[in-house]
């Protein structure tokens, strides 16, 4: 009897359940689309694969929605028509009929804490690649439709006449670079080489000009060739919500893992790399006759430099005000001047964040010299790709970045700086928090799907009992008086995780609050149970 009892009321718990649940969750994953049909314009072949991505995504918060109103209904139905009136008289107690409700919320709770810690951030992870490893046609399938491409970041904007994807090329290319608190600059060129790498967390598009002519603020400068590289983010896999467990301890032991931190520590380490060239080119002024030495990336030309004075500037560069002498030597042809180059101003610019990226020198109007009979005067002297002296780059790769950015005295390093600037204080002091509010938000995380997940037994249990003590109502009353406890305990959640996030107060606190709703509804879900039973 027993038996047939538990099936009956299992079998009407999982037809509501499943109902309830595939509806929910068709509606919450046609939702998740609409972000990345904006960020990245899908197609709908794709739509139709990252629909089936995104549902075991929602799944973390449909099956405890679920599963209340499963019981909630069933459980209300089952009083309403008099059936637990029937069993009690027959000798059957309440803790009988409310074992099929348990064995739902245990199966809902270990689904939940399986889907938060494991299933969701791999479907997260997998719709994000499968979407980013289509960059390639995401790009031009934009500037075909918009004649434009925002590449992430919003630093760069992308127009081209034709785009050609077959041999992944843009025809007559316009890119416009939006630099902070300075007018645009813009880069021409007839045509553009498109090179995506594809990598796991996040792919890097490079769109490398031909024949190019960069328009900066005085003058147009023939550039040759030169490349303009962005990394595309992740739309979702990069919020420390959506990172499985073994994720989560990797940014714990290794924070330069998660890409906001790591985007952040590259702004510092260049700041921190212009402020080290300016101090050692602020030695080299001291002594007389001393040059500052560049070497070009294939080692074949060394650059030494001498200044009158520099100032440092905005978005990444030194100003250099003269007298300014550039000897450019053969290193191996015992350093035999190529060339002299003497000039009143210049600029040396970082040209990117990125670790691989160098140094280039720009020389305004400057008057060269290669021998006593053969000299003249240039518009411009642009000398691109750099690499950084190895005393600037001491301590700025990984793993050493973080120790040496975060640090507050740069007296002992190998470039001494007796003077860091407020910019490069402001952006470490952003690091340092943000460290600390990555540690928090992991600790955080943690819990809050501790506490979700294992808050859908009590939570359940309470759907059961207020759908008995609502039976006289409308059959959704009792559902509706559930979804209280719920946001109750979501309330508790999220208050905790902005305490977490508040430097202010201790972080224990926001787990404190977290388990405290639990506990809350656990004592809830007891005290109806001992009503009910009473009945």
């Amino acid at each position: 009897m027993f038996f047939l009892l538990h099936r009956y009321l299992l079998k009407e718990l999982l037809r509501v359940f499943l109902l309830a649940t595939v509806a929910l969750m068709l509606i919450l994953s046609i939702g998740l689309l609409v972000p990345m049909i904006k960020e990245y314009g899908v197609s709908p072949q794709q739509m139709l694969s990252l629909i089936g991505d995104f549902c075991p995504i929602t799944l973390t918060f449909v099956i405890p929605i679920g599963a209340l109103f499963a019981a909630a209904i069933t459980y209300g139905r089952f009083a309403a028509d008099r059936e637990l009136d029937a069993c009690r008289a027959s000798g059957i107690h309440f803790r009988t009929l409310l074992l099929p409700g348990l064995s739902l919320a245990l199966a809902s709770a270990l689904a939940n804490l399986l889907l938060s810690f494991y299933i969701t951030p791999a479907f997260v992870h997998r719709s994000e690649y499968r979407v980013q490893a289509d960059a390639k046609q995401i790009l031009f399938r934009n500037i075909q439709r918009k004649g434009f491409w925002d590449l992430p970041g919003g630093r760069f904007k992308i127009y081209a006449e034709q785009a050609l994807p077959a041999e992944n090329l843009l025809l007559d290319v316009v890119i416009l670079e939006l630099q902070k608190d300075k007018s645009p600059r813009m880069i021409t060129s007839r045509n553009a080489l498109v090179d995506i790498e594809t990598h796991r967390a996040h792919h890097l598009v490079s769109v490398i000009t031909e024949d190019t002519i960069r328009f900066d603020e005085e003058q147009p400068v023939h550039v040759g060739t030169i490349g303009v590289s962005r990394r595309v983010p992740p739309l979702l896999s990069e919020k420390i919500k959506f990172q499985k467990i073994e994720q989560l301890k990797q940014i714990q032991a290794d924070k330069l893992r998660f890409g906001p931190i790591y985007d952040l520590a590259l702004t510092v380490r260049a700041q921190l790399a212009l402020e080290r060239l300016a101090e050692q080119l602020r030695e080299a002024m001291e002594q007389p006759n001393e040059y500052l030495r560049l070497r070009s990336a294939d080692g074949g030309r060394e650059y030494l430099l001498r200044v009158g004075g520099f100032q440092l500037g905005q978005a990444r560069r030194i100003e250099l005000t003269g007298p300014i002498r550039l000897l450019e030597v053969h290193p191996y042809q015992n350093n035999e001047i190529y060339c002299r180059y003497d000039c009143k101003r210049g600029q040396i610019l970082l040209e990117d964040d990125r670790i691989d990226r160098g140094l280039e020198l720009i020389l305004q109007t400057p008057q060269w010299q290669r021998s006593p009979s053969v000299k003249g005067t240039a518009l411009q002297k642009v000398i691109p790709n750099l690499p950084l002296p190895a005393p600037v780059v001491d301590g700025l790769t990984p793993p050493e970045l973080l120790g040496t950015l975060t640090q507050t005295d740069f007296s002992g390093d190998r470039i001494a700086l007796p003077n860091p600037s407020e910019v490069l204080r402001s952006l470490q002091e952003r690091l340092r928090k943000e460290l600390i509010k990555v540690d928090n938000q992991v600790i955080c995380e943690l819990h809050s799907r501790l506490v979700f997940g294992l808050g859908c037994v009590p939570l359940i249990l309470t759907g059961i009992c207020l759908g008995i003590l609502f039976r006289g109502g409308h059959i959704l009353s009792a559902f509706g008086a559930s979804m209280i406890p719920a946001a109750v305990l979501m309330v508790f959640i999220l208050s905790g995780k902005q305490l977490t996030r508040n430097s202010a107060v201790p972080t224990e606190a926001g787990i404190a609050v977290m388990w405290g709703g639990l506990a809350l509804l656990m004592v809830l879900a007891w005290l109806l149970y001992r009503k009910i039973s009473r009945v």
